[in-house]
């Protein structure tokens, strides 16, 4: 038995499809059967070189699959078994560092994770963008039966990054209720499931900062709670900063959480928070360039600023267990991705860098 995968084999080059023989399952291991797996901005970044990884190799880290072999006794231990459809989380996290020890083990100063191996020997299938899938047991998060799996793997890394996010922040003391006011700046799949999952929370006001005019993805994140969508390209910066500045009563917003990617949107960020407001940061992910602050503001207005680059296993049963409790978006989420198959990923990918997509996912 064989199956395909798509080989990253460098910057800016093609991806190769090759075919693999499906080998024994490695103990300790589950063997999975691709339903859809995401193209991540970090899946993009890796394309464009501006994320160093080996190649050849597997990339892609946002599989969800169904559970077809194991040890039975043993994946009993993580109350999986046979069938299950499963999200493989591919952060191995050390267990001794001062992080992992504190209950931050998605920050471990050790992090490994079970898609760094070679492609040139058995069993090869450990990275996301192949029809098969090995990862350890322990990996895996069983999906509850009521959800609908390709609903699931829309948000399979968003949903997990943003609530991380915001388990630091709650970390730090920090709530987000009907009494806050907040910003998500970017419309991507990050953004768009911050929007979802901010609303749900009940935040009092909740306002969308883009640089380009979108009319799909404005209406998309009006649908999911944001009270309003600003374009940068067309409201202009500082309109959209002299209107934010003048919430809660002419002190700012509470809350902002930066998506984008693009580096202008950090001073903005700090504009438009009020004293003691908070930052949130997972959206900075590759090297995109410098960008000028003015450093005074974090001193004079005091403000909390979090970085957040990982999840964990903690975050992605929280993100599972957020869907469960809100079925009433699984038909809006399932349509949000586009779905090509593994042999189309070079289309695919094309179609991602150009903005075509909202979420772009690949399935056998």
């Amino acid at each position: 038995m064989k199956t395909k995968a798509a080989v990253f084999t460098g910057a800016e080059k093609p991806f190769e499809i090759r075919e693999f023989e499906i080998t024994k399952t490695p103990s300790g291991y589950g063997q999975s059967e691709l339903i859809a797996s995401g193209v991540c901005g970090t899946d993009i970044h890796i394309h464009r070189g501006k994320l160093q990884v080996f190649s050849p190799a597997i990339i892609g880290h946002e599989f969800v699959g169904r559970l077809i072999d194991c040890d039975e006794a043993e994946a009993e231990k993580y109350g999986l078994k046979k069938g299950d459809t499963v999200i493989a989380d591919i952060a191995v996290p050390c267990g001794e560092c001062p992080l992992c020890k504190s209950g931050d083990d998605a920050n471990c100063v050790n992090l490994k994770t079970t898609n760094e191996v070679s492609i040139e020997e058995a069993p090869y299938l450990f990275g996301g963008y192949a029809g098969i899938n090995y990862t350890p047991l322990a990996n895996l998060i069983k999906v509850p039966d009521e959800l609908d799996p390709r609903a699931v793997a829309v948000f399979a890394c968003p949903g997990p990054t943003v609530i991380h996010s915001l388990c630091l922040a709650g970390r730090a003391g920090i709530k987000v209720d009907g009494d806050t006011v907040a910003v998500v700046q970017g419309l991507g799949p990050v953004g768009l499931f911050a929007v979802t999952y901010l609303k749900k929370l009940g935040v009092k006001k909740l306002y969308v900062i883009t640089r380009r005019e979108n009319e799909k993805r404005e209406e998309l994140s009006k649908k999911l709670g944001a009270d309003r969508v600003f374009s940068i390209e067309k409201d202009g910066i500082t309109e959209i900063k002299s209107f934010l500045q003048a919430q809660n009563g002419g002190i700012g917003v509470d809350l902002c959480i930066e998506t984008s990617g693009a580096p202008s949107a950090i001073p903005v960020g700090m504009d438009i928070l009020r004293n003691r407001g908070v930052y949130l940061i997972p959206g900075q992910y590759s090297d995109s360039g410098a960008v000028e602050i003015h450093p005074e503001l974090i001193t004079f207005k005091a403000l909390q600023i979090f970085g957040s680059s990982q999840y964990s296993i903690p975050d992605v049963k929280a993100y599972l267990e957020f869907l469960k409790n809100n079925t009433d978006l699984q038909d809006t989420i399932v349509k949000l991705g586009t779905y090509y198959h593994i042999s189309e990923v070079n289309e695919a990918f094309s179609d991602a860098k150009a903005g075509k997509n909202i979420k772009t996912m690949l399935i056998i």
